[in-house]
């Protein structure tokens, strides 16, 4: 049986759909290349401001792999933050894909730390010396500067879970998001 295609646009994205009402319009394409953008910041930053939630209003201290996946985000929301402007502008496509193309390795990157973090809670391999395993003795030596260097806030330890999640299970997910988000980004941008 054949179909019937129709091309045509809709919003910023292209669509095709047949006459079976079938498209390839995702929601992401159907809204561009710079709303798209602008939600992968938006997103990103309310993250970051979550994590400033568990650590300022609830107490939480993060430990060194917290605030080390917390750079990917800083990261992220400003290149995103660019390539919502630049596409805003009608930039060049390849300008734009390129921006994406980033996005994606920066939000695969931030999964592979949350990987790895989740993978240290639940004991799946060791982690960093200084924020897992044990704290070791006091005894002998400079006392003082082994107080300042022992780390408190423990990387092996999950402050607090949800669902089973640690908030590092949630970073995977939330980038893993994104990076598809970014996927879609870079697809939606109109060929070079």
């Amino acid at each position: 049986m054949r179909s019937l295609n129709v091309i045509g646009k809709q919003g910023e994205g292209e669509f095709v759909a047949n006459a079976a009402g079938a498209s390839n319009l995702s929601p992401v394409s159907a809204i561009g290349p710079a709303k798209t953008a602008g939600i992968i910041a938006l997103v990103g930053g309310a993250t970051i401001l979550g994590a400033y939630f568990f650590q300022y209003v609830l107490g939480l201290k993060p430990c060194p792999l917290c605030l080390e996946q917390r750079v990917p985000y800083y990261l992220a929301i400003v290149v995103a933050a660019v390539v919502a402007f630049v596409a805003a502008k009608d930039a060049p496509p390849a300008l734009i894909k390129l921006g994406f193309a980033l996005l994606v390795l920066i939000w695969l990157v931030s999964a592979g730390l949350g990987v790895y973090h989740s993978g240290i809670e639940w004991k799946f391999w060791a982690g960093p010396t200084e924020c897992t395993g044990e704290l070791g003795s006091f005894g002998g030596g400079d006392l003082m500067k082994q107080i300042q260097t022992t780390s408190v806030v423990r990387c092996d330890e999950a402050a607090w879970r949800f669902l089973g999640l640690s908030l590092a299970g949630y970073n995977v997910l939330i980038s893993l998001g994104l990076a598809v988000i970014a996927i879609f980004g870079f697809a939606s941008a109109r060929k070079s």
